[in-house]
């Protein structure tokens, strides 16, 4: 899909709300370019372009985007990114121009979150069907989760190893939505990423890397790929409150290591070892025409291998995934269309779409 285009390290692709008549792919150096969905299309021009400011390489970068729902009446755009001394940044930025471009000058900081390694940083954000801002952050990254006695997926009182969950509509900051794991009256983590108690932003907790993941459109469900250590990728259906067990489990195998007191750990929908795949890539559960045999199946691949699969959306009890489509493509993300269609991101530089032939 669109052969005459080349990017450089994309990470993610997506269209603005109501709008199909644009593609926008956020590149990990620190761009974001915008082109005309036309196949035949042969130019891109800068949506932003926030390089300066951000720390690229490996896991750290411009590393997620997420329209305001309303947009462009309401001008706001969230971006995730790593900047100096291995912070990362959820950002609100705006338009002037109707929706044409992102101002660079209109940053406002809304989250700092310090990571101690330079991988894991998880990255993506989300707008759900509450119109609540969703934020994926990685358990701070170096191996097993060696960080302090139980590690910070197990930890509440960091944001790092979870899904976040806040509400971006107060004219300063952000607020805490009903229905997190913890009390909206604790005191906000969003200054470092660590807090003297429960971080009220947290809306499921015990992940590894969460580094794609996306919502049902039709039924709201949230999906997550979390990468794994040495054996195992899982793919989660989150509920909300849920602990999905890093690290106290790598998928369905326990690890060993102290993890706290966590009862009512979540298992994964769907796992798969090292002879299939090495990092997975979480995508979206099919809701687009051209593929009647995808409808309602959750599709997904891996990084590494470039295999693609899809399970059925009430999948239980874990599945093991074998096989699969071999792309030879390196899966950084997959793009949903606002008709429907999969594409997938290949971090080459180039665009696919799915076609089922």
């Amino acid at each position: 899909m669109f052969p005459s285009l080349g990017f450089t390290a994309p990470i993610a692709m997506l269209q603005a709300p109501n709008d199909a008549t644009r593609w926008f792919v956020v590149e990990q150096g620190g761009r974001v370019r915008v082109f005309d969905n036309n196949p035949a299309v042969a130019t891109t021009t800068d949506f932003v372009d926030i390089t300066a400011r951000v720390t690229s390489g490996g896991e750290t970068g411009l590393l997620g985007m997420a329209f305001h729902p309303g947009f462009p009446t309401d001008p706001r755009v969230f971006l995730s990114y790593t900047a100096q001394n291995l912070v990362s940044r959820i950002s609100e930025f705006r338009s002037n121009d109707g929706g044409a471009t992102l101002d660079p000058g209109s940053e406002r900081i809304l989250m700092v979150i310090n990571q101690p390694e330079s991988n894991h940083n998880g990255g993506n954000v989300a707008f759900g069907p509450d119109g609540f801002l969703y934020i994926g952050l990685g358990d701070g990254g170096g191996a097993n989760d060696q960080h302090g006695s139980i590690g910070n997926g197990q930890l509440m009182s960091t944001l790092l190893g979870k899904m976040l969950r806040v509400d971006v509509s107060a004219v300063s900051g952000y607020a805490i939505p009903p229905g997190n794991m913890f009390s909206a009256t604790n005191p906000q983590c969003g200054t470092s990423g660590t807090g003297a108690q429960e971080c009220p932003e947290v809306y499921a907790a015990g992940f590894r890397n969460p580094w794609r993941w996306s919502f049902d459109r039709q039924s709201g469900q949230l999906w997550v790929g979390d990468v794994g250590q040495n054996a195992l990728e899982e793919i989660d259906r989150v509920m909300p409150g849920g602990n999905y067990g890093w690290r106290c489990f790598e998928g369905t195998r326990a690890t060993g290591f102290a993890c706290g007191s966590s009862p009512n750990l979540m298992p994964p929908v769907a796992e798969y070892g090292r002879s299939e795949g090495r990092s997975v890539t979480g995508g979206y559960v099919y809701r687009g025409q051209a593929i009647p045999g995808l409808a309602g199946r959750y599709v997904f691949g891996d990084f590494v291998t470039g295999r693609i699969w899809h399970i059925a959306g009430d999948t239980a009890p874990t599945v093991q995934m074998s096989g699969g489509f071999a792309s030879g493509l390196s899966i950084a993300s997959f793009g949903e269309g606002n008709d429907g269609a999969l594409y997938v991101v290949h971090y080459g530089g180039q665009l696919y779409r799915l076609t089922g032939s």
